[in-house]
């Protein structure tokens, strides 16, 4: 299975470590969301809405996102195989729903905290940042530059 998760996200990253040290019992391929890797193995994909909520896609095709994510990496890890059972169940995608809308505040809050102007810094808007100075903006990375050497000034 492919999980495509935010490699912005503190927390996303966070998880994605977790889960990467955990017995597997069915392969887990962690793929950074809107990445060039995940639009080359899935182009029909809706890119944007992978970096929102962290999307499982199975061999056989099928996307999980959301708690149906969570609990599809749950049921590919062998020490929470059962967790993933119970999860999947009415009462449990309650549970599920819940801890996926809290991680989704935190997520948001921890934006806020890094945004300027309401929206949050991200390197495929052009976005670098350096541990000593901060944000730096760029410009798009899938831009051409304006002009060339041969620039002249408009007439």
């Amino acid at each position: 299975m492919t999980v495509l998760y935010d490699a912005e996200c503190p927390l996303c990253t966070h998880l994605r470590d977790w889960l990467v040290k955990q017995r597997q019992l069915v392969p887990l391929d962690l793929v950074p969301a809107g990445h060039s890797r995940a639009r080359e193995l899935f182009p029909g994909l809706d890119h944007a809405a992978t970096l929102s909520d962290i999307t499982v896609i199975a061999d056989g095709g099928q996307v999980y996102r959301g708690p149906a994510a969570w609990i599809a990496c749950m049921w590919a890890l062998r020490d929470h195989r059962a967790t993933a059972h119970r999860m999947a169940t009415p009462a449990g995608m309650r549970i599920a729903k819940r801890v996926v809308l809290t991680a989704a505040k935190y997520r948001t809050a921890r934006w806020e905290e890094q945004a300027w102007g309401g929206a949050p810094y991200r390197r495929q808007d052009g976005w670098t940042y350096d541990r000593e100075d901060g944000w730096h903006y760029e410009g798009p990375r899938d831009e051409p530059a304006a002009c060339d050497s041969d620039c002249r000034p408009a007439d």
